[in-house]
């Protein structure tokens, strides 16, 4: 028998970095949705099915015993094939060997990326709104943000206040295009603006384009084809929204050589590798023909455009995306007190998470009167949705 001890009230240290961090807005309504039985319409999961094609490639991949460390840079079908698309689609030429790396998602190419480049103290233009992660990201790094913001409905960033947003500590510009939250695309013209004047203050360009394949009436444009911007340029993409295989965790990073050999380390340090029969069922999809790109986008389109009716039903003001399977809409101000209260209000009443869009914005008084809605659901669920927000009225 051991004697009873007393409860004692112990305070365990914790890291300075992670005081502030909490669970995103993102997973918190997520959580709240689904033990009540509603429709998740606030976190990007992909609710759709992933092409049998990739899925018969990984399955044969565990058959066949793939199933081991690979190469810290990722298996070299998948970066040859990163490499073929990287040309074909995005106007980059890339080294398969030396200048790609297959990491565990964006998220993880991103947080590899941003270790490799940023000291603690070091500066990193974000444009606002803009997606939680890699804020936080950043933050916890021990970077500091610096702001550059863009309004609806158009999303135009002032060149004026960009350029002063430079200074002698900027060692990094971050754009997200086709972005999240926002469904911006931005053009060459504006990806030109940005080249410069990240050569003028000599500082990378890290650029995640993960939703590069689903745009409407505006290419896309990756700043890594411009010659004068390839060799400061980190471009960051993955399988997760193309294949609708958001829980694989299959992303990767191109860019120059040296900064790539960089993060292959630190990613090899963090995950070791990026799962090896996942890795495989990749290289299956990368081999998709174009047609399965454009139903792809086609889609979206439908589903875009099912979800800004309904919104505009119930009096809401819907930015309608060029990019991305998000959009943000505007209720008018007194209509509820703020986002927050919006989002737990139409959760409650009706079953659909959203998320406030106070939670990606630089200043949230801006995001007061938004919500984000996620509308990468299968129809019958998005159409449920729809059905759903449509009892709230005006």
């Amino acid at each position: 028998m051991f004697p009873a001890l007393e409860c004692l009230s112990v305070t365990l240290p914790l890291a300075d970095r992670v005081q502030s961090i909490q669970q995103s807005a993102i997973r918190r309504y997520s959580a709240i949705c689904a033990a009540m039985g509603g429709v998740n319409l606030s976190q990007g999961v992909c609710d759709q099915p992933a092409p049998d094609a990739v899925k018969a490639a990984a399955k044969k991949a565990i058959d066949d015993d793939h199933a081991t460390y690979t190469n810290l840079r990722g298996i070299i079908e998948l970066r040859r094939a990163i490499a073929a698309k990287m040309e074909k689609f995005n106007g980059i030429r890339c080294d398969p060997e030396t200048e790609v790396c297959v990491n565990v998602g964006t998220a993880g190419s991103f947080a590899c990326a941003a270790l490799s480049i940023l000291n603690p103290g070091d500066e990193a233009i974000v444009f606002s709104p803009f997606y939680s992660y890699h804020v936080n990201l950043l933050t916890l790094i021990g970077a500091r943000v610096t702001y550059v913001d863009m309004a609806p409905p158009d999303w135009k960033f002032d060149a004026g206040q960009l350029a002063a947003a430079f200074n002698d500590r900027t060692r990094l510009i971050l754009v997200n295009t086709p972005a999240n939250p926002s469904g911006k695309v931005y053009s060459e013209a504006e990806l030109r603006t940005i080249a410069e004047l990240a050569n003028r203050h000599n500082c990378w360009v890290v650029t995640d384009e993960i939703y590069e394949y689903i745009t409407h009436d505006r290419p896309h444009v990756s700043v890594g084809a411009f010659p004068q911007a390839r060799e400061r340029t980190i471009t960051i993409s993955g399988a997760s929204k193309t294949y609708a295989v958001t829980g694989w965790r299959v992303g990767y990073t191109v860019g120059p050589a040296a900064v790539i050999d960089k993060i292959a380390v630190v990613s090899d340090l963090f995950y070791i590798c990026t799962p090896s029969p996942l890795q495989h069922g990749i290289v299956a999809g990368l081999g998709l023909p174009d047609s399965y790109y454009t139903r792809m986008c086609e889609d979206y389109r439908v589903k875009r455009d099912l979800t800004a009716d309904a919104l505009r039903a119930i009096g809401f003001d819907p930015y309608v995306p060029y990019g991305s399977y998000y959009m943000l809409a505007a209720f008018d101000r007194g209509r509820w007190p703020d986002a927050k209260t919006a989002c737990e209000v139409i959760l409650e009443k009706v079953g659909v998470a959203t998320v406030p869009g106070s939670a990606f914005y630089r200043n949230p008084e801006d995001g007061q009167n938004q919500l984000r809605f996620c509308y990468a659901k299968k129809m019958p669920e998005l159409e449920e949705a729809c059905r759903r927000l449509r009892k709230l009225g005006r």
